[in-house]
This record gives structure tokens, C-alpha cells and sequence, in this order.
């Protein structure tokens, strides 16, 4: 969330462009997820950009902004994370994507049988949707993502997971104080630091001649 629509849009732009950066310099396909997680974030943010500019409400940009921040990132992280390690790595990263994708599915249960609306406050955006057993959805969500980059190993995801949950307690904290929306500040600088480990991943050997 930015604080604007302008801001959204200004943010949204930058993002995705990283994102398209990561996937031109994507050198293993089992990277993609991730590499193209900048590129899914700015396309997140240029969505609440058409929700400022609608003034909130409960239209199809609502509907898509929840969509992507709610089941859809439940998933692609925790896999993305497991796609992308090592072998030596990836029996601790099973558990924490069996909670994104059951996590997910109930999101998107809500998401169908429950409305999502959108209203101004002042300069941040609120969503509403009535959520069952919310505390424990919540805790679901943060294992499955930030979690999953935490248990990585990569020192630059682990990074990546350091400052998003950071980033998610002052977020939260500005947001419910109504004083400004910042999340698009991390938002940008998760995507850079996912470029520079795009950049320092090591080809794929199985996919080089013999």
C-alpha cells in the first residue's frame, strides 16, 4: 500500500520494472517464482492505484488487489522458496508451504463467500473482509512467507524475510494510526534485494553442455 495513487502508481511502475530485471537475468528456471516476485508486487500496487482512484468501494480492483495480497502470495512465496533451494535445503521448506497452501485455500474461500471492501483513510487505503479465526490466519500467512525466506538459508532471503516482517510491524503500526501507508517502500526494497540475488545466482550446471 502507498499513500496515494500517485504514489501507487509511481511505486508500482518502479517495481515492476525491477521485476522485469530479475527475469531477463534469470539464469535457472527453478528461480522464476521468486525472480518474478518484484514483477507480481508492482502489478499489486498499480491495482490499488485504480482502488485510490475509485475512491475504495467493493469493485473488481478490490476484489483483485485482496486476491493477490491474501492467497495468492500465501502460495507463490513459500513455493517460490522451495523451487528455488538446494536439495540440502529443502527439508525444512515442506512445512512451511503445506501452511501457505492450506492458509491460501481458506483466503480464498473467504475471498468467495465474503465481500472485500476498500475505504480511504485519510493517507492510507483500509480493506474489510471478515475473516474466521483471523489470529490464527495471520499466523498461518507470516509462517508460510516470511518464514519459508527465514528457513532459506540463502543469506539474502533470509535477509529478504528479516526486513519484510521489519517492514510488516511498521507498516502495521502507521496504518493503524491512519498516518501514512509505507508497505510500497518495502515492497521496493524486497524487489531490489531479490535483483541482487537474481544476480548472484550460479548458472545451472545440468543445463549447460557436456
Amino acid at each position: 500500500m502507498c499513500w496515494s495513487a500517485t504514489a501507487d502508481l509511481v511505486a508500482g511502475a518502479g517495481i515492476a520494472g525491477v521485476g522485469v530485471a530479475c527475469v531477463a537475468r534469470l539464469r535457472r528456471v527453478r528461480d522464476l517464482p521468486l525472480a518474478a516476485l518484484p514483477l507480481l508486487l508492482g502489478v499489486h500496487q498499480l491495482v490499488e492505484a485504480v482502488v485510490w482512484r475509485s475512491g475504495g468501494g467493493a469493485g473488481p480492483a478490490t476484489t483483485a488487489w485482496a486476491v493477490i495480497a491474501l492467497p495468492l502470495l500465501a502460495w507463490w512465496v513459500p513455493l517460490g522458496v522451495l523451487t528455488a533451494a538446494p536439495a540440502r535445503r529443502r527439508r525444512r521448506l515442506p512445512a512451511p508451504a503445506a501452511v501457505g497452501l492450506v492458509t491460501g485455500a481458506v483466503l480464498t474461500y473467504c475471498l468467495i463467500g465474503r465481500p472485500v471492501s476498500a475505504e480511504v483513510r485519510g493517507h492510507t487505503m483500509g480493506y474489510v473482509l471478515d475473516l474466521p479465526n483471523a489470529p490464527l490466519l495471520i499466523a498461518g500467512y507470516l509462517l508460510a512467507t516470511v518464514g519459508s525466506l527465514l528457513l532459506a538459508g540463502d543469506p539474502l532471503l533470509r535477509l529478504l524475510g528479516a526486513l519484510t516482517a521489519a517492514g510488516a510491524v511498521v507498516c502495521a503500526l502507521l496504518w493503524r494510526l491512519e498516518f501514512v501507508s509505507t508497505w510500497c517502500a518495502v515492497a521496493a526494497v524486497s524487489s531490489v534485494v531479490l535483483l541482487v540475488w537474481v544476480r548472484r545466482r550460479p548458472e545451472d550446471r545440468q543445463a549447460r553442455p557436456a
